[in-house]
């Protein structure tokens, strides 16, 4: 009966994959360093970090601000906003300070650098990557804004292109010597934005800030400008002010999700955080037309965002057929979350003739890039034979399992379902309970409910080592007794996100 139970649950939350995830809170790390203590000071990288805080906090983030911090300090700062990006829709990192490329990688200094040698770099700098993965578990939205590729402060006393450790040879290729930062390759669904292109170096600037810290200050603050369409205008902006000396760029891409930095404009539908059709359609029609112009430079979010806008029946815009190009295109350009979309209409037959065979490909193009959605929505087709697939538990787990490794919310839950009902011989409580945290960290409204009012569908050695994990992470300090009464209820709560 369990088993049958669960499996209920797995096709319910297929249906509800969609579904929008609750919380709504934006939180920043705004980081400004120039008293450098061995190298180069900056004049204007505290002033550009102050602004930017204040910008920010204006159109409601949640800002910590930190000034000259020590590498030591640095390392705690983006631990500590590891944690908090994890319940939030968007989170974002902004950093003015010296930065360099050392054979491929990236490394942002604090102040207290005492840099001789490559692999002083390596060890007491900060590199992108940690910076990426302080942000990387953000329910939505991940940014890093990098106002950091000014004139490299080391000269010529350290060949940059030498290996970093042992000999090894990074994979990235050598550097560019001369100034500037490596071309960035975050994760989907992460941004990553240079005040100059890769191999350039910016400028600090004249006045009290530098140019890419003035564009951004003006363009963030703006309502109703599209997240993707503000660092557009940033960087036209920048372009223009430095006489095309400095050209700003981003790298990676955002999710599907659109989102106004600083609300909607008068009159206007804040489709921030939205998802899909109606979302999409809030957007003005001169920006529909920045779009189009982006799309046609091969931009694929902008081919998402317009084929959402044409996919929706409440529009005057409604044209299927245009919004299965637009798909089209972007997924022969491989984007996963288009293929994701398309799969669905062939699936559906909407604007097209039904066409499982082209549906079922593209499911698999999506997950072969690691797209969750897809990967969920397989093991789901795989579970119960859909679109001619034979049934094949089996691999269906294997696919839940990949999902919820993924971080998608549902199938975390779904996945440590089974794992409680004893499916998974490899797994016991402990990682149930793990995966059952993972989900209420992720944002998943259901889960949060579920828990909440169902508590009991899990087993009591479950909700045992779910409450240890809750102690664990200081939501709860009561009995480990398997009882989910209000204080373990008030936890499951605080673990979400949710503030008491």
């Amino acid at each position: 009966m369990r088993v049958a139970v669960r499996i209920l649950l797995l096709s319910i939350f297929c249906l509800w994959s969609g579904a929008v995830l609750a919380a709504t809170e934006r939180v920043a790390l705004v980081l400004g360093l120039g008293a450098y203590q061995t190298i180069e000071q900056l004049d204007n990288t505290r002033n550009d970090a102050r602004a930017i805080a204040e910008s920010l906090e204006g159109i409601g983030f949640d800002v910590t601000l930190s000034l000259d911090a020590t590498g030591e300090e640095l390392r705690q700062l983006l631990d500590d906003f590891s944690f908090r990006s994890e319940v939030a829709d968007l989170a974002l990192i902004y950093f003015a300070g010296h930065g360099v490329e050392a054979q491929g990688e990236n490394f942002l200094i604090p102040i207290d650098a005492k840099i001789t040698s490559n692999r002083d770099i390596q060890r007491q700098s900060i590199s992108l990557k940690q910076v990426l993965a302080s942000v990387e578990r953000a329910r939505k939205m991940r940014i890093v804004i990098l106002d950091s590729c000014r004139d490299n402060p080391l000269g010529d006393s350290i060949d940059l292109a030498q290996s970093l450790s042992n000999g090894a040879q990074s994979e990235a290729g050598g550097t560019r010597g001369g100034g500037g930062l490596a071309a960035a390759k975050p994760d989907r669904g992460t941004l990553v934005a240079f005040a100059a292109k890769d191999g350039q170096v910016a400028l600090d600037g004249t006045g009290e800030n530098s140019p890419y810290a003035r564009a951004l200050i003006e363009k963030m603050v703006e309502p109703g400008l599209e997240i993707s369409l503000m660092f557009r205008q940033v960087r036209d902006k920048v372009l223009q002010e430095t006489n095309n000396l400095q050209e700003p760029h981003t790298y990676g891409s955002l999710t599907g999700v659109p989102f106004y930095l600083a609300g909607a404009a008068e009159g206007q539908k804040d489709i921030s955080g939205g998802v899909g059709q109606a979302a999409w359609a809030s957007i003005r029609p001169d920006q529909e037309e920045q779009l189009l112009a982006l799309a046609d430079l091969g931009d694929t979010r902008s081919m998402l965002g317009l084929a959402y806008m044409r996919l929706n029946p409440n529009e005057g815009r409604f044209d299927p057929v245009q919004a299965v190009a637009f798909l089209e295109k972007a997924s022969a350009a491989g984007s996963p979350e288009a293929q994701f979309e398309l799969a669905k209409i062939y699936e559906r037959g909407t604007g097209v003739p039904v066409d499982e065979p082209r549906a079922l490909e593209l499911y698999r193009a999506a997950a072969d890039q690691d797209f969750a959605d897809a990967i969920n929505d397989l093991g789901f087709l795989y579970y119960q034979g859909g679109l001619g697939l034979p049934s094949d538990p089996e691999k269906a787990l294997d696919l839940f399992e990949r999902a919820a490794d993924l971080r998608h919310p549902q199938a975390l839950f779904n996945f440590a379902a089974l794992i409680d009902d004893g499916l998974i011989a490899s797994k016991g409580p402990a990682d149930a309970a793990d995966y059952l945290y993972a989900a209420l960290r992720s944002g998943s409204r259901d889960v949060l409910d579920l828990l909440s009012a169902r508590p009991k569908m899990f087993s009591p050695q479950t909700r045992r080592a779910l409450q240890s994990t809750l102690k664990k992470f200081d939501f709860y300090d009561g009995a480990i007794d398997g009882e989910f009464g209000p204080n373990t209820i008030k936890s499951i709560r605080l673990a979400y996100g949710l503030k008491e």
